[in-house]
């Protein structure tokens, strides 16, 4: 069951302290990608650590902007921080960063549909499920369900008892999830209430529940009337030193217009989640491309990567930048491509004054997550799960 991937998929590990943090390293092996104008209607910008992100910003975050409406559009709120998520599924936002913005909440029995997220950096986020037009660059709005970010909603699970209360706590506003899933959980939640993931809650009591999929929370790419196959990530390569910020493009759908040929790219089949192997120091690994985590976590395989000291051990620290490399294969064991990589020294990188790096890491006992300094300087393409594109049927993910 993979609800485990959205409790990996937000991996951002920050430094605890407060300083600018990061290294930079080759994004990829072909020249950077020119972003695609903004101005065409399937185009949604990103920037890292840039216009569209909060003054508190943590090192690597790419955000976007979202229209959020109610169902009649009669009130809508453009909301920037959140973070672009290739790693899970759905719409996620602060009820704080929507003010005066009523959402008729999605019904499950005689109560309210609400759900708990929990995260791979420990943290969670708890709150109704809500219905909302949803606009993403020029993109017509989509009615789909959301999560409303709200810690004082009914009664908390345990496994929330500590969810996030605000933007100022998770340092974002939202989230916003756009794998090649539709739905952030899928035919399991449909039979098995006892999943932990969504609740009915009536009054104050919350007790599991099983929820429709029309009825979970949605991606919203998977909704639009046209460019509904798929994403294309579109970000600079980000030289060795690292910037201080970078922009990008989200383009929606695959093959659908001119600006989201996929040309001569290597197609890896994934499974339903997006999940495929990646082979590091000769070990296969679950593996998973994310935007949503702010470096490169993987196995700490023999010989191992010096980690930084305390309090700073979530990252690594070698004496000098490492050139590394690995395999990544298809679900279905093909086909098969070496990626490599640098890791530098976190703690020394941190002392420049920028914000975006391609080569900081550090361990994970999960898989090997490739997260936003995978995408710098490369073109990919995530193929939703069912729908039919001219290099094959998703889920796929293509580089």
């Amino acid at each position: 069951m993979k609800y485990t991937k959205l409790l990996l998929s937000i991996f951002m590990v920050m430094p605890f302290f407060a300083l600018p943090a990061g290294c930079g390293g080759g994004g990829g092996d072909d020249p950077a990608p020119a972003p695609a104008p903004a101005t065409a209607s399937n185009v949604m910008a990103i920037t890292v650590n840039g216009a569209l992100c909060s003054d508190s910003s943590y090192l690597n975050k790419p955000c976007v902007s979202v229209t959020v409406c109610n169902p009649d559009s009669s009130i809508c709120r453009t909301i920037a921080d959140i973070i672009v998520d290739t790693g899970s599924y759905g719409l996620r936002i602060f009820k704080e960063a929507m003010p005066g913005l009523p959402l008729p909440q999605v019904a499950s029995g005689s109560g309210s549909l609400a759900q708990c997220v929990q995260f791979a950096d420990e943290s969670s986020l708890w709150g109704p499920v809500s219905w909302a037009d949803v606009k993403m660059g020029g993109e017509p709005a989509v009615r789909v369900p959301i999560q409303v970010i709200d810690s004082t909603f009914g009664t908390r699970p345990s496994a929330c008892a500590s969810a996030d209360p605000n933007v100022a706590t998770a340092g974002l506003s939202g989230i916003l999830g756009i794998g090649v899933a539709t739905e952030d959980c899928g035919p399991a939640c449909v039979t098995n209430p006892g999943i932990g993931i969504y609740y009915r809650c009536t009054g104050t009591s919350c007790q599991g529940t099983t929820v429709p999929l029309a009825s979970q929370v949605q991606n919203p790419v998977a909704r639009l009337p046209q460019d509904n196959n798929g994403i294309l990530v579109q970000l600079p390569a980000v030289p060795a030193g690292g910037v201080v910020s970078t922009s990008g493009s989200i383009i929606f759908g695959i093959g659908t217009q001119a600006n989201n040929n996929p040309v001569s790219k290597t197609v890896f089949p994934t499974n339903e989640f997006g999940d495929f192997s990646t082979i590091y120091k000769g070990v296969n690994s679950l593996s998973f491309l994310d935007t949503g985590s702010n470096g490169l976590f993987f196995p700490n395989e023999s010989p191992t990567l010096p980690l930084c000291p305390s309090p700073n051990t979530a990252w690594y620290c070698p004496p000098e930048t490492q050139s590394l490399s690995a395999t990544t294969v298809g679900d279905f064991g093909s086909p098969s491509a070496n990626i490599p990589f640098n890791v530098g020294n976190f703690l020394a990188l941190v002392q420049s004054p920028n914000n975006v790096f391609s080569d900081i890491a550090g361990p994970s006992t999960f898989g090997f997550d490739w997260g936003l300094p995978f995408f710098m300087g490369r073109e990919v393409f995530f193929g939703i799960n069912g729908r039919p594109s001219v290099i094959g049927t998703g889920p796929y993910v293509a580089y």
